[in-house]
Formats: structure tokens, sequence, C-alpha cells
């Protein structure tokens, strides 16, 4: 599976969800996450996409932990499940499972 086809993972399930999934892109300001997911309710998560196995790069991970401590939603996602806990995640307000690599060794991926 390639990063592509998990983004297009992600745009499709958000859209089915009633949101959007919008490419972000922020020229001067390195390692922003791949996408702004906006969902109904005002819920907002910032995620970079990766293909499987890969971590983001350090300035990348800079950037997801940056958003978290201004109390965004932020996190990686390298297959499918990891979107859909992602998105679990954003609806509940809840951190996503406590199985998941911590975020030390992710980079980011998401709270334990």
């Amino acid at each position: 599976m390639r990063e592509r086809e998990i983004e297009k993972y992600l745009v499709d399930r958000v859209k089915g969800m009633g949101g959007m999934a919008l490419k972000f892109v922020s020229p001067g300001c390195t390692g922003v996450p791949d996408r702004l997911v906006i969902l109904p309710g005002g819920k907002i998560g910032f995620l970079e996409l990766k293909a499987p196995g890969e971590v983001p790069r350090k300035e990348q991970s800079h950037r997801i932990r940056q958003l978290r401590r201004l109390g965004c939603k932020s996190g990686f996602a390298d297959s499918r499940q990891d979107v859909d806990w992602f998105l679990y995640s954003m609806t509940t307000r809840i951190p996503v499972r406590g199985g998941m690599p911590d975020l030390q060794r992710t980079g980011g991926r998401d709270e334990v």
C-alpha cells in the first residue's frame, strides 16, 4: 500500500462522515502535517500521512508535538487502521487506543 492510497482512504472516510480533509500547505513553515481534517461539530485535527512502516521526519514530529501543545488533535498514520483510530479519537475526544506505539518511538503517531 502506498501513501497516496492511505491519503485517498482518509479523504473518502472523512467525506463519508460529512467532513473535509483539506491538503494543508504552509509556505515558510516546514513540517506541517499533510491534511487538515474538519469534521461536523467543529472538530479539527492535523494528520501526517506516511507509507506503511515509515515515520515522520524530525521537523514533522516537532510540528505534531507543537500542535498538540497548542491543544490541537494531531498525529500521523501509516495504515488505514491508523486513519480509523485517528478519526475515532477526533469524534470521541479520547486518546487513541493504548496499544499504539509511544510518542518517543513514533515521533507523534498519537498519545498513548
